[in-house]
């Protein structure tokens, strides 16, 4: 064991240069923890059926006693280590060896039970308090979790069937989540079969995600890979997501609650990624987005076998705004609609909402798009009271394989297209609108229209 933590990658995050031409080009040089630990020196046993609960919490109390010693590292090596679940501690990495995975207990007693997010009111499957997350952390600075591609698995078939059959207590916990915290990095680890998110960062800020792999099962009920809540200065790169509804979705806080915290989703950078999601969106804003959804660059995305492709949303009462969008350099696959802005999606937490805080859907450029085997084009459904406006499509060639009269469906949306087939809808076709048509634009970071 000690021979293998000297050799084991302690990792923390270490940020310096300037932005170049995103977030994710933010330099970031991996540095030693000074001390190091293994799950076995606490008891632990990882034959995957003894509970390891108390072992991993009793590790990181012990390692929080070096926050202000350059930190720390747990250490987890090959086998399958059965846990309910824990809170990790500032100046942290959670390391997990090849062969190594972190198993969600299926008995729901063996996760902590927790308030609902503020921004989110009563709550979201249920009123009233949740599952915490497995691996969870509140108010945390400088936590990596990493590895050589191990795993943590929720186990999460059977809060599947305990969703769709109404019978949970709770609404279902994610598999990661970070709260109020800052400075986070999660890399070279494979997540599978969560309840619900696999990765979500809420009310945080300066979040690295990299080379992970994510996946659960088509018959999956919502679960989502990653998720950037309320969270700004987030980088998403060179990550495989294959879920049962959406692979990516930014989300902001629901209704008259996320309004009221006014936490938006700002300064996201998602590129070289492969997304698939059957029963929903491989890219998703919202509908959730009461805080606000802007600055955000797409780039490089190969969205495949997907229902959606990439979609807006968002409904009367939201509230928000879901602006300053760039999306480029796109390669789709067998998606039924490729684009989508749907501005009635989504029910209420309540009946406290108000009917008209109407949201922003607006400054959303879309260009460099190859699309192949594509049902519908797209499909643009505004509020009639709240149009969607400065919707820009450009370099866009999508081969559609149905006999459909016309491809491109819009209401209440206006903007502007340029060398897009097949032909978008008039209301895409106004020359007028090119001068407000949106770009991120580098090496600043700061965004900009053209």
């Amino acid at each position: 064991v000690a021979l293998l933590l000297l050799l084991a990658l302690c990792n923390a995050i270490k940020i310096h240069g300037e932005e170049s031409n995103g977030l994710c080009d933010v330099n970031l040089t991996l540095r030693s923890r000074p001390h190091s630990v293994s799950i076995l020196e606490f008891g632990a046993v990882g034959d995957g059926k003894t509970l390891n609960t108390i072992a991993f919490q009793n590790a990181i109390f012990y390692l929080k006693s070096f926050a202000d010693k350059g930190g720390a590292q747990l250490y987890v090596p090959p086998g399958r280590w059965l846990t309910g679940s824990f809170n990790l501690t500032s100046h942290l990495t959670l390391f997990l060896e090849k062969g190594a995975v972190i198993l969600g207990s299926q008995d729901p007693s063996h996760w902590d039970i927790v308030e609902p997010l503020p921004s989110y009111g009563p709550g979201t499957e249920l009123p009233g308090k949740r599952y915490r997350s497995l691996v969870h952390g509140y108010m945390l600075r400088d936590v990596v979790i990493t590895g050589d591609n191990g795993t943590i698995d929720g186990q999460g078939s059977v809060w599947w069937e305990w969703f769709t059959s109404h019978s949970l207590n709770y609404s279902c916990p994610h598999l990661v989540e970070f709260v109020s915290s800052e400075s986070i990095l999660v890399s070279n680890i494979t997540f599978l079969n969560a309840p619900a998110y696999n990765m979500h960062p809420v009310y945080c800020s300066h979040v690295h995600i990299h080379h992970i792999t994510v996946y659960a099962p088509p018959g999956s009920p919502y679960t989502v890979g990653i998720v950037p809540d309320s969270s700004d200065n987030v980088c998403i790169e060179d990550c495989s997501i294959s879920m049962g509804h959406d692979a990516i979705a930014l989300k902001s806080g629901w209704d008259e609650y996320g309004i009221a915290y006014g936490r938006p989703t700002a300064n996201v950078h998602i590129r070289r990624v492969q997304l698939q999601s059957f029963s929903g969106s491989s890219l998703a804003f919202g509908s959730q987005m009461s805080g606000g959804i802007s600055n955000v660059q797409v780039q490089q995305l190969h969205l495949y076998d997907s229902l959606t492709g990439i979609e807006f949303r968002t409904t009367k009462g939201r509230g928000g705004y879901i602006k300053e969008i760039a999306i480029s350099d796109v390669d789709m696959l067998n998606i039924k609609t490729a684009f989508g802005a749907n501005g009635h999606f989504g029910s209420h937490p309540d009946d406290k909402f108000d009917p008209d805080a109407l949201p922003l859907v607006a400054k959303i450029t879309i260009q460099n798009i190859i699309g192949t085997n594509i049902s519908v084009a797209g499909n643009f459904t505004g509020i009639e009271e709240s149009p969607f406006t400065s919707i820009c499509l450009s370099n866009v060639s999508l081969s559609i394989n149905s006999a459909l009269s016309s491809p491109w469906q819009c209401s209440y949306v206006s903007g502007f297209s340029e060398s897009v087939f097949p032909e978008p809808c008039s209301e895409l076709n106004n020359p007028d609108a090119s001068s407000s048509c949106f770009s991120l634009l580098k090496p600043n970071g700061r965004a900009a229209v053209l």
